[in-house]
């Protein structure tokens, strides 16, 4: 059984709004340095993490359970998006955390 169109539609809405929201994902991951090697890779890890919870609570709200097939399908779609949510990662901060840390070294 293959994902339907409102599911497809609903992941890659989810993977948008994470990649429009990947900075702050990294930032929070930057708070477990030297916890973690990689921020990238945590901040993904998150980002990924918060899709796949997405995608099951859908399923759950329709009182189904997602196929091994759907699962693979959803890894499919994640990994190739994967490279658009690590070059979001990389781009400059959210506006209102700039603010805020521009704001303090003013008044530092």
């Amino acid at each position: 059984m293959a994902i339907s169109k409102y599911t497809r539609e609903f992941i890659d809405s989810q993977i948008d709004y994470y990649i429009s929201e990947a900075s702050s994902y990294r930032q929070i991951a930057e708070e477990y340095v030297p916890e973690v090697e990689s921020v990238h890779d945590t901040a993904f890890g998150i980002i990924a993490g918060c899709v796949y919870t997405g995608f099951i609570q859908l399923y759950t709200n329709q009182r189904q359970s997602p196929s091994l097939e759907d699962i693979q399908e959803f890894n499919r779609i994640l990994k190739d998006r994967a490279p658009l949510i690590k070059k979001a990662m990389m781009e400059k901060e959210p506006k209102a955390i700039t603010k805020t840390k521009s704001h303090n070294k003013k008044n530092n």
